[in-house]
């Protein structure tokens, strides 16, 4: 849920954030905004693609009313955000349709378009929701096909950056399984020029591997932060091929990370607890997107400043501890 390293054009200095005055920039294109702001955690170019981005972006997930469903409550505080989001540089969203569903599309069209030229936003498919907020594996050909026009409709593009195909074998973590017949109707929606590119989401290496002789994979997002680390070996692997991996749920989603740990090191750096998550999964490795999610702007800030924060090698370790000590007590 392949071209070598074509990628790696990674920015080893250290950004500074700040916020853009919009009286100094009201007679200036978003593009031209963007084009002032330091990279947030250094740059990244997706495989044979030309589609580079700033390593800390913004997950839109939670624009939408609660259990991801439904509008928000405050409309104007998540147009708010999206709009400080590309201000300060952010210029990769993930997205999906079936959050709302149709909602959160609808606002990042509303919020942003016509969209910077150097925008970036991965849609995700595969599922669709009950009425009862539930979430319906949606595999068939037709469900795939229609779920693509509407994130083209929704997001008002003619055609989609990323598509990431979601394996719904578990909604909770990735199961085996062939993603072959769904995979290939995406494939086939590329040919037609829907969809520029492929990644995977919320699968097992083995799935990648079996992607991988299908169509090029520019990237793969699965659950992973400090705590939980099943992925070590892929995201090795994928950063060998120079794929990017892109954590959902770095800093725990519905169930905020917290660690006695975690907590110390933060205060004795003068950084919040999720910030100095952010910043571990920055430096775990080069080959690490992140997406954090917020529908608040204050929250926002406070992670994409977390590109500010560099971790020492004893700081590291510390933390490391923190995944296995979770892994010992999960057996």
């Amino acid at each position: 849920m392949a071209d070598k390293f074509q990628i790696l054009t990674f920015v080893t200095c250290q950004p500074t954030l700040y916020l853009v005055d919009p009286l100094q920039n009201r007679n200036k294109t978003m593009s031209d905004i963007q084009n002032q702001q330091p990279a947030l955690g250094g740059r990244f170019t997706f495989p044979g693609t030309s589609l580079t981005v700033n390593r800390l972006g913004y997950g839109a997930m939670q624009l939408s009313g609660p259990g991801v469903y439904g509008p928000p409550k405050d409309i104007d505080g998540a147009l708010a955000v999206l709009r400080e989001a590309v201000a300060a540089g952010v210029d990769h969203i993930d997205t999906s349709d079936f959050y709302g569903p149709h909602i959160t599309n609808q606002i990042i069209r509303q919020a942003l378009a016509p969209y910077a030229d150097n925008l970036v936003i991965v849609t995700k498919v595969s599922a669709r929701r009950g009425e009862d907020k539930s979430w319906i594996p949606a595999f068939s050909r037709e469900e795939l096909t229609q779920a693509v026009h509407d994130n083209l409709r929704n997001l008002g593009l003619d055609a989609l950056d990323i598509v990431n195909l979601r394996s719904m074998f578990s909604i909770e973590h990735p199961v085996e399984g062939s993603l072959e017949a769904p995979l290939t109707v995406l494939a086939e929606l590329k040919q037609q020029g829907l969809i520029r590119h492929i990644g995977l989401s919320n699968v097992t290496a083995t799935q990648v591997a079996d992607a991988q002789k299908i169509t090029d994979i520019v990237c793969v997002q699965n659950y992973y932060n400090l705590v939980t680390r099943d992925d070590d070996a892929l995201i090795d692997n994928l950063a060998r091929q120079g794929i990017p991996y892109v954590p959902f749920f770095p800093l725990g989603g519905f169930t905020p990370l917290q660690s006695t740990t975690l907590s110390t090191i933060a205060g004795r750096i003068n950084a919040t607890p999720m910030q100095v998550a952010l910043a571990w999964l920055l430096q775990r490795s080069p080959n690490i997107l992140l997406i954090p999610g917020t529908s608040s702007v204050t929250h926002l800030r406070e992670n994409l400043a977390a590109a500010k924060v560099t971790l020492s090698p004893s700081v590291i370790k510390e933390l490391d501890q923190i995944g296995l000590a979770a892994k010992a007590k999960a057996k």
